[in-house]
């Protein structure tokens, strides 16, 4: 990667600049004491985050739909702990969790900092797969929004990441060709592996797990991106 050529940062939203565990969990508080959610909040939260994980993966390789992953990944969690669940309490609960969830604000450690030095030297994006509703109020609740020249997401260009078409779209309205762009982001599929396969560089962020050998550029926290760029 020569550094001399980058003129634009494309960033992934949840899971990379917003915490989306924590202000998941911040949600999950206050409609489990809405709906009087008789669950260890942390017992929940064990089951869900991974299970979340793999509706996500099933939603993003096009398998499941939008509706099935917001009312099954709370189904099967609850089912799993034997919790007398409705139909309709899941269903309530699923629209409140989409109300709701954009209200929390953490951001990961010095998104703000990094954000505000980066701005100065390049354009900066995100591509996300997250639904447009909510991503925007993310970003704007969180005071992310001003930092963006475009957000390109899965559900106005009609595929996911890591389908190319959604990286060169959004390089085409970012003006910007893919050797001259870096993605960063959580997912090494979805962020990691498909903007390299679309010729984009890439740096892969964990926050959660710890730096192995491997090809591929990764940071634990976003303030290394000053070391890299």
């Amino acid at each position: 990667m020569n550094k001399q050529q980058i003129k634009a940062l494309y960033f992934d939203l949840d899971h990379t600049l917003w915490d989306f565990e924590a202000n998941s969990a911040l949600a999950f508080k206050s409609l489990f004491k809405e709906y009087s959610i008789d669950l260890d909040l942390n017992e929940f939260l064990a089951a869900y985050i991974p299970n979340n994980n793999v509706y996500w993966k099933l939603y993003r390789e096009g398998k499941i739909d939008k509706e099935t992953l917001r009312f099954e990944r709370l189904k099967t969690v609850f089912d799993r702990l034997n919790f007398p669940a409705t139909n309709s309490l899941i269903d309530d609960m699923s629209d409140a969790y989409i109300q709701t969830l954009p209200e929390y604000n953490m951001l990961f450690d010095d998104a703000i900092e990094i954000l505000t030095d980066l701005k100065q030297h390049y354009a900066l994006h995100v591509i996300t797969n997250g639904f447009q509703d909510v991503q925007y109020f993310k970003m704007r609740n969180s005071g992310l929004l001003p930092f963006f020249d475009t957000v390109t997401d899965s559900s106005s260009v009609g595929v996911k990441k890591p389908d190319p078409k959604i990286f060169e779209h959004a390089l085409k309205i970012g003006g910007v060709s893919a050797h001259e762009s870096i993605m960063i982001g959580d997912n090494l599929e979805a962020d990691i592996e498909g903007a390299l396969a679309t010729g984009m560089h890439a740096v892969h962020f964990m926050p959660l797990e710890k730096k192995h050998p491997t090809h591929y550029i990764e940071i634990e926290k976003l303030h290394e991106l000053k070391f890299l760029l």
